[in-house]
């Protein structure tokens, strides 16, 4: 059972959270382990296991780095250990920015850090524009047309992926 059904909610990229904080307390009290000390060995690890999922599915649903990946996964359009093909002009402005890092290091000055991060933040708010106009269409599009949509959502996830580990580096410099 995925975390759409165990809160009988659509499955969306955009879930009400109001709903799902609202299930996930519902489901807490339904499903809490001291409610059911008297029962049986098996009843109590049933709950147990209920409640994990409980807490599991409003981490992922409430969560929009974790909801992306998972609904992705959900989809069939993630594959576990898949080795993803970033699109080619995207990897050759991730090598500039690669190469500018690198100089960055042997040479790491207050304005080429101060750029580097701004220009990250540039890229980053442009996928986010991007993802929110493709899960904008994504929820609108006929059922025969998700597919194409669900793999630019893919190929967003991935690049936006690829520029956290950006990000990560850059936050190193900025802490020296």
């Amino acid at each position: 059972m995925n975390y759409f059904q165990f809160y009988d909610i659509p499955l969306s990229f955009n879930p009400d959270q109001t709903l799902v904080k609202k299930k996930f307390y519902e489901l807490s009290k339904t499903y809490h382990p001291d409610f059911y000390i008297n029962e049986s060995e098996e009843k109590q690890q049933e709950i147990l296991e209920k409640s994990t999922l409980n807490n599991k599915a409003y981490q992922t649903l409430s969560n929009s780095a974790k909801l992306l990946p998972y609904l992705l996964s959900l989809q069939g359009v993630l594959l576990e250990g898949e080795k993803y093909n970033l699109p080619q002009s995207f990897l050759m402005e991730m090598m500039e920015v690669n190469e500018a890092l690198m100089e960055l290091e042997f040479d790491a000055d207050e304005e080429g850090i101060e750029k580097a991060i701004t220009d990250v933040e540039l890229m980053e708010k442009s996928l986010e524009n991007e993802l929110s106009r493709a899960i904008t269409q994504y929820e609108n599009e006929p059922e025969e047309g998700k597919n194409t949509v669900l793999d630019l959502i893919k190929d967003i996830y991935y690049r936006k992926k690829y520029l956290l580990r950006i990000r990560e580096s850059i936050d190193k410099f900025a802490t020296r």
